[in-house]
């Protein structure tokens, strides 16, 4: 592979923005996220400075990773949120455990299915982290009609939990929760 895998510094609020408006423009954007372009893109800077400083290296409560390749250039990112037992999430639904959320999935289109394993090695990045956290268990949602991002999670081993929500903002739509639980070989290791 040709990327490092890396988290993001809280000073690259710049790229953190760039790299969330390039995804929002992707085809699928209104099944894999739940903000528009014109949503994010009338932010201001203040907003993705931050959002990169609670997402950037040494953060405890969240953490966001990026494939950076050649030049420079961001190619993918995944962001894990941890979740308090007793919040709500952004389904208004309430955590019934601390668990992780991995959230902004996206590697640009020239870098999916290629062999070059940029999707995994993010998520192979952010679960290392969250099991390091201490985390038992990660999960993510995916709209019923994302099956390319759903044969990745599964992939990935990701399995579905049965809980199905409402998207916010669109009727009709529905997201599927899908969980993975901490390695056995990894239970009862400190955190790190």
């Amino acid at each position: 592979m040709n990327h490092v895998i890396r988290s993001i510094r809280s000073d690259e609020w710049a790229e953190v923005k760039e790299l969330r408006l390039t995804s929002l423009r992707d085809p699928v954007a209104h099944l894999a996220f739940l903000e528009t372009y014109e949503e994010a893109a009338a932010r201001p800077d203040v907003f993705w400075r931050e959002r990169a400083a609670r997402a950037a290296e040494g953060t405890a409560e969240r953490r966001q990773f990026v494939a950076v390749g050649q030049g420079g250039v961001w190619d993918g990112s995944v962001a894990v949120l941890v979740e308090e037992a007793g919040e709500r999430d952004v389904f208004g639904g309430l955590v019934e455990r601390r668990q992780g959320h991995l959230v902004a999935v996206y590697v640009k289109p020239e870098h999916r299915g290629s062999g070059a394993g940029v999707t995994g090695a993010l998520f192979d990045a952010a679960l290392e982290w969250a099991w390091g956290s201490g985390l038992e268990r990660v999960r993510l949602f995916v709209h019923e009609k994302n099956g390319r991002a759903e044969a990745f999670y599964r992939k990935a081993g990701f399995l579905p939990s049965g809980v199905i929500v409402p998207t916010p903002g669109r009727p009709g739509d529905r997201d599927l929760e899908f969980v993975i639980a901490r390695p056995a070989e990894r239970r009862g290791q400190a955190r790190s």
